[in-house]
């Protein structure tokens, strides 16, 4: 069973369907760690709801926060590294130290959409500004290009005419991030990516 820590910045509505996940034995791991960059997000009280140890460590001000996140992984022993909404940007340091152990999910079809600015909300309102009628997700390897590792996993979602960057967003987390990012882990967990 490998030890999983999951990054995250705000809601964790991600972490929540890694949880499930578990919970359903789709995923042969154990979350060991929640980190946050930032206090009072809802995702640190998932993990307390479930029993995951959790801590925060401040991006803002800290120029060691790439060193620090290694030590924090190191200590807790952490055999994969999982980007649910973590609004940071990792460093050399972490990838170097877990090559091809880090991955994140992200809103868009990549190549789509995605790269430095393109987070969040950001995301959907790009990609109905541009008039696609298909967007999705996309979990991949983390390396030093933002949103530019290996593809492991995406999943198609369908636009629709009445969309809103806030509806096509919810729609993109429930059909497809929540769907692809526990199967990824599992697909790793089992040693099959």
């Amino acid at each position: 069973m490998l030890n999983i820590g999951v990054l995250v910045s705000g809601g964790g509505s991600n972490l929540g369907a890694i949880i499930d996940a578990i919970k359903l034995g789709k995923i042969n791991g154990k979350i060991v760690t929640v980190v946050s960059n930032k206090d009072n997000v809802y995702a640190l009280e998932r993990a307390k709801q479930n029993s995951i140890p959790s801590t925060v460590i401040y991006k803002k001000g800290n120029p060691n926060f790439d060193e620090d996140l290694l030590k924090h992984m190191q200590e807790n022993k952490i055999d994969l590294i999982v980007l649910a909404g973590f609004l940071c940007i990792i460093g050399p340091t972490l990838i170097n130290a877990y090559p091809n152990k880090i991955i994140n999910v992200h809103p868009s079809l990549i190549p789509a959409f995605c790269g430095d600015g393109y987070y969040g909300l950001r995301v959907h309102e790009k990609a109905l500004e541009y008039g696609v009628k298909v967007t999705g997700a996309t979990v991949h390897f983390v390396n030093e290009v933002t949103d530019g590792g290996k593809i492991i996993l995406q999943k198609a979602v369908e636009v629709m005419p009445d969309d809103t960057p806030e509806i096509l967003q919810k729609r993109v987390m429930e059909q497809a991030e929540w769907v692809i990012l526990p199967k990824a882990i599992g697909l790793f967990c089992d040693d099959k990516i």
